[in-house]
């Protein structure tokens, strides 16, 4: 198949669940044609045989107060159809992908590529419920060949909000095992823990929903009882308002910021905990990832993360907002080195066995060819 894929090219989840489906789908010998407006973060080491990023440029005009993008994706779009022939084109997160898409295929005279659109999460239960673009979203859900969600909770809540009752094709969100694994990394260790601290993790895109206030008050009340480095990977809107915090806080000397990181698996590797107090999560890509690594997961019980992470069997998940819970069981697993490896062990399984890149791989080909079928 000749695919394209429409992404933002961000730490969030569905930019690097898009790019990483893209190197999957060229693995197994399909065509891949990535179009975003930068090249997408897990792509940076290099792009794999068969895949071709096409970056969308915008073109800022006085008329404009803000720059059309929209306009410019569906050009690019076109652009690429007409050199490359696409069959699918696959939006992750639905404005303004999906409609670009739409009017690509559209101002082709009603080219026969299918558009299938994955939900991530805020495209529907933030934007898309937003007076301004909810009608639009909907209607974006309605002109799509074929819909995907990353959870069971996303696809209900769709149903719900939008009172969409299609066909919504729950596949979620998977990780290379054979990338994310435990692997020792004394090196790195010492760079963050030089006196042997434990070693905190949050990673994010540093947005509001990601309530990064709550990951510095939960590390406070896990250094006050034994010693321990923080490392926010990522970066955002919310990186220099954190930074400030940690500050004031006192934990400048003990929080260490890093923005632009290639090889999360590296970080996770020197990790003990993820932290993950998200306001709401479709998913919980950041968990899978560090499951896969044998890192315990403390989050807030919300959204599809109980899909993800087994309380009390490859983590632990607390009332959102309960600051104090998190950090106690954070402590709990720090202080026991038996349950932090069981906990571990566990995920690590839950992650081969459920969450595969290979088996989400075969799923989403599956669901192609599907909508192919169905379409014709």
């Amino acid at each position: 198949m000749n695919i394209g894929i429409v992404c933002y090219p961000t730490y969030g989840g569905s930019g690097v669940v898009a790019t990483e489906l893209g190197q999957l789908m060229a693995e197994r010998g399909h065509t891949v044609h990535i179009i975003s407006y930068h090249l997408p973060v897990r792509l940076k080491s290099g792009l794999s045989r068969g895949i071709t990023f096409h970056p969308v440029e915008v073109v800022s005009y006085p008329l404009f107060k803000f720059p059309p993008y929209t306009l410019a994706l569906a050009a690019k779009i076109i652009e690429v159809i007409q050199k490359y022939g696409l069959e699918i084109i696959h939006v992750h997160y639905t404005v303004p992908h999906t409609m670009a898409a739409y009017l690509a295929l559209k101002a082709l005279g009603d080219y026969p590529a299918k558009i299938i659109t994955t939900l991530h999460g805020t495209d529907v239960n933030l934007v898309g419920m937003d007076s301004s673009y909810r009608s639009i979203t909907r209607f974006g859900l309605e002109i799509s060949h074929g819909i995907t969600a990353v959870s069971r909770y996303l696809a209900e809540i769709t149903r719900q909000e939008f009172q969409f009752f299609q066909p919504i094709r729950v596949i979620h969100n998977f990780v290379n095992p054979n990338i994310f694994m435990k692997t020792e990394n004394q090196v790195g260790r010492k760079k963050y823990a030089p006196c042997g601290e434990r070693i905190i993790t949050h990673i994010s895109n540093f947005r509001m929903i990601k309530r990064i206030p709550d990951v510095l008050e939960a590390f406070q009340l896990i250094q006050q009882q034994m010693p321990a480095v923080l490392l926010m990977v990522g970066d955002g809107p919310q990186a220099p308002t954190a930074q400030k915090l940690a500050c004031e806080m006192g934990l400048a000397s003990r929080v260490h910021f890093l923005k632009f990181v290639n090889s999360v698996q590296k970080i996770l590797n020197i990790t003990d905990i993820l932290l993950l107090p998200s306001e709401n999560e479709s998913f919980g890509l950041a968990a899978l990832e560090a499951m896969s690594c044998q890192v315990p997961v403390v989050a807030y019980r919300v959204g599809g993360l109980p899909e993800v992470v087994e309380d009390g069997r490859s983590g632990f998940l607390v009332d959102k907002g309960d600051i104090e819970a998190m950090a106690r069981f954070a402590l709990l697993i720090l202080e026991n080195e038996k349950l932090g490896r069981k906990l571990g062990e566990r995920g690590r399984f839950l992650a081969m066995s459920r969450f595969s890149a290979q088996s989400k791989a075969a799923e989403y080909e599956q669901y192609y060819q599907q909508v192919m079928q169905e379409s014709k």
